[in-house]
């Protein structure tokens, strides 16, 4: 199995991070906003990517400004039956995200893509977290 680990570092408190990872209106300014989200462990998120399919998430775990937890339900196969974790923490208004896409079963092309487009969704998460924080 192969993982997917980043991170980055959001000049913004871990309230915002969090809410904006748990939240229609900071998920759908930084990945789709053809999106139903709600922050209740149980709950199917759902994500346009207008891929021709909708992609589902089910949430497994929400722990207040500490950690969010995905697992996949449906989507591109190479994402079903796999988790999508962040992991938060703060310190001096700073706060440090640390996303893992876990259980690919091998490293494909697809998997690499995906790897680059991770990396792009947390530079959306920093400018619109810190954007949000200086208005």
């Amino acid at each position: 199995m192969a993982n997917i680990e980043l991170v980055n570092y959001i000049k913004a408190a871990v309230g915002m991070v969090y809410s904006t990872l748990t939240e229609e209106a900071g998920l759908g300014a930084v990945w789709t906003d053809k999106l139903t989200v709600k922050p209740e462990v149980g709950f199917m998120n759902e994500f346009d990517f207008d891929e021709g399919y909708i992609t589902k998430m089910k949430i497994i775990a929400l722990e207040q400004d500490k950690k969010i937890i995905w697992s996949c339900i449906e989507s591109d196969k190479e994402w079903v039956g796999t988790t999508i974790s962040f992991e938060l923490s703060e310190k001096n208004n700073r706060t440090t995200v640390i996303l893992k896409h876990a259980g690919w079963r091998e490293v494909t092309e697809f998997y690499q893509w995906c790897n680059y487009n991770w990396a792009m969704f947390l530079l959306r998460l920093k400018r619109y977290c810190e954007g949000t924080a200086k208005s």
